[in-house]
């Protein structure tokens, strides 16, 4: 798979969209109880293909939720043994000083002997360990991933791992999760890849639509532009259909920009369909890549929320939610007992 460059021949060709039956790609960061939307995207994958990848139609209940609960925990717990296991098949590659379960990729033997595998190899085991939290693998992968441009293959085990990243408790692995995530795609981190989502985010065909509004989001978090990416992703929460407010919603909080924030929060209120503004309090709370003090910063708007006589009641319960996640504090569904408490606990 070429780097993307507008430039190219139409061999050479664009990024391709995840294919639907290895993406949970399309499925953001579960909160709330649910998984978010599916996505049964059909995309053609293959390197000679023209330079708009071709989409199959996407059936009208093509998209689902999922209680997350216990899907969550499977599949988290089932990549930690994934990165366990795919240490126990390295091992004899790399240096093991200490636990075997907790692998360090420390040593410049470690790096070479990861050198003799091909790059795929590379981005799936180092993304494995990531999210197994082996000491050094982050790091590996922020040292190699622009050497991947163009030699990695989106598949199901980079869906799989990436989803993992994303949904880890450290920044840094979900940074990860980005980086490698990008260069499956084909997406190389420049102006030229964020004008080819730009126009894939008003194109006609709804899969291609969607997974460019997600896309922008990974290319904001990465700096290209990052505020240009915001309004563009704030003008599709307009859109007429919910399904791309619901996926610009994901892109902004992907971005992990402060300007994004109260974005989400009038989103979150004004919103007329619910998974939307869902969607937005999930990503003000837990999901995307906003830092503890950004997050807090939500903190005076979501207190007005959770009396707001506007809002319905599953709305002032996320509120209520939100306050929880973002504080770890433990307090009744009471809009007196949190403000009482948020001025108690003002610096």
């Amino acid at each position: 798979m070429d780097v993307f460059r507008p430039s190219s021949s139409p061999q050479q060709g664009s990024p391709p969209n995840p294919a639907s039956s290895a993406d949970p790609r399309l499925q953001p960061t579960p909160d709330y109880g649910t998984l978010g939307p599916g996505s049964d995207v059909r995309a053609n994958l293959d390197a000679q293909s023209a330079s708009v990848p071709r989409s199959a139609k996407v059936p009208r209940r093509a998209y689902f939720y999922a209680v997350a609960s216990g899907i969550l925990l499977a599949v988290l717990t089932a990549n930690v043994d994934n990165a366990r296991a795919a240490w126990s098949r390295f091992a004899n590659f790399f240096s093991v000083p200490g636990n075997a379960a907790s692998p360090a990729l420390n040593s410049a033997k470690d790096a070479r002997q990861l050198d003799h595998l091909k790059p795929q190899k590379q981005a799936e085991t180092l993304l494995e360990l990531a999210v197994g939290r082996s000491d050094g693998a982050v790091d590996q992968i922020s040292s190699r991933v622009n050497r991947w441009q163009g030699k990695l293959k989106w598949n199901s085990q980079i869906a799989t791992l990436t989803t993992a990243a994303l949904n880890s408790n450290d920044m840094r692995v979900r940074e990860s999760g980005i980086e490698v995530e990008l260069a499956a795609y084909g997406l190389a981190k420049n102006s030229a890849s964020l004008e080819y989502l730009l126009r894939t985010a008003q194109s006609s065909d709804h899969a291609q639509k969607i997974w460019a509004l997600w896309a922008l989001g990974l290319m904001g978090n990465r700096g290209v532009e990052s505020e240009r990416v915001v309004r563009a992703l704030a003008a599709h929460l307009k859109d007429s259909d919910e399904d791309s407010r619901r996926w610009a919603v994901e892109g902004l909080a992907l971005t992990g920009a402060t300007t994004a924030i109260p974005v989400l929060l009038q989103t979150m209120h004004s919103d007329p369909a619910s998974g939307v503004r869902e969607r937005a309090a999930c990503s003000l709370a837990e999901s995307g890549m906003f830092n503890p003090e950004q997050r807090q910063s939500a903190l005076p708007q979501l207190l007005n929320y959770t009396d707001d006589p506007t809002l319905d009641a599953q709305t002032h319960a996320w509120a209520f939610q939100a306050l929880g996640d973002i504080t770890h504090q433990r307090l009744p569904n009471d809009s007196a007992a949190w403000r009482e408490w948020y001025e108690n606990n003002q610096n």
